[in-house]
């Protein structure tokens, strides 16, 4: 069944980079010059979404204003002839009825985020999205695994895997790698959430994002809290995969973790050296710098 939508789990606090999350979502932080948010649903448009899930919480209507048509800006734009910027505008602009809100109303946890969008996405396969991760690549992260689900079977979940350095195994979830299915491709053979260290059973951390089907919700409509005293996703995972089968898919990019104050840096960097447009400015402006 084709994947057509999308859950953004945007109802966060953003508590590693306060304080600049204090009165902005950190979703709309900004990478070169468009916020998180934006480079996560581009993703997702990329790899042929057609409905886009946001799971708000409080002080996040922002993020919904930011999808919307602001007439103002696009009547100042026109009458001062700036072409170039409506385009840009409406091209982000997404089609009517495309998006959909809900609120999470108290900070239970991913797998409770979630679980908040069961109504809206159905009875389908759909895709989930973290935005504080981006993943720098042509093609993106969600539709090299949209690619690779489309060799599987109709009840298969892919979960995008990185390698992370063996002593760090403990802050991530971690897969189990089963038998290989060609270069970048396995069975996923058990996971857990943030195991003690020494006991991972690979050094694959399970990232931000995921193809899921739909009887994950049923896991997680009686999900007991987990780690940190939150539902956590993962959890519900290993449930639904006594059911069904779990793929990892290995998939290439450089990704940034942006809800970290180091990695947000690093973001705006790596992606700026990325656009033809800044690349040279960008890298004369760093080597002047370091040269002072």
């Amino acid at each position: 069944m084709k994947i057509r939508k999308a859950v953004f789990p945007v109802a966060g606090l953003g508590t590693r980079v306060l304080p600049a999350t204090k009165a902005m979502p950190k979703e709309m932080l900004t990478i070169v010059d468009k916020p998180l948010i934006q480079y996560v649903v581009d993703e997702a448009k990329e790899a042929g979404i057609e409905h886009f899930i946001f799971v708000t919480g409080r002080n996040k209507g922002v993020i919904e204003d930011h999808f919307d048509r602001m007439y103002e800006l696009d009547a100042t734009l026109a009458a001062r002839g700036k072409k170039a910027e409506q385009e840009i505008l409406a091209r982000d602009q997404p089609a009517a009825g495309a998006m959909s809100f809900t609120r999470q109303q108290a900070p239970l946890g991913l797998g409770h985020a979630v679980w908040c969008a069961r109504d809206i996405v159905g009875n389908e396969p759909f895709a989930v999205i973290l935005p504080d991760e981006l993943v720098l690549n042509t093609p993106g992260c969600l539709a090299q695994m949209i690619e690779a689900a489309g060799k599987l079977g109709d009840k298969s979940n892919v979960i995008a895997v990185e390698a992370v350095p063996d002593h760090l195994t403990h802050q991530y979830g971690i897969c189990g790698v089963g038998k290989r299915l060609g270069s970048k491709m396995f069975e996923v053979d058990g996971m857990v959430e943030k195991p003690p260290k020494g006991t991972a059973p690979s050094n694959l951390s399970i990232t931000g994002r995921y193809i899921l089907q739909p009887e994950i919700f049923k896991i997680l409509e009686t999900q007991e809290r987990g780690a940190g005293g939150e539902i956590q996703l993962t959890d519900a995972m290993i449930g639904l995969a006594k059911a069904q089968s779990f793929y990892g898919v290995e998939f290439e990019g450089e990704r940034h973790d942006c809800g970290s104050k180091a990695g947000f840096l690093r973001a705006n960097i790596a992606f700026g050296m990325a656009r033809p447009d800044l690349r040279d400015g960008l890298r004369a402006e760093m080597k002047a710098y370091l040269e002072r």
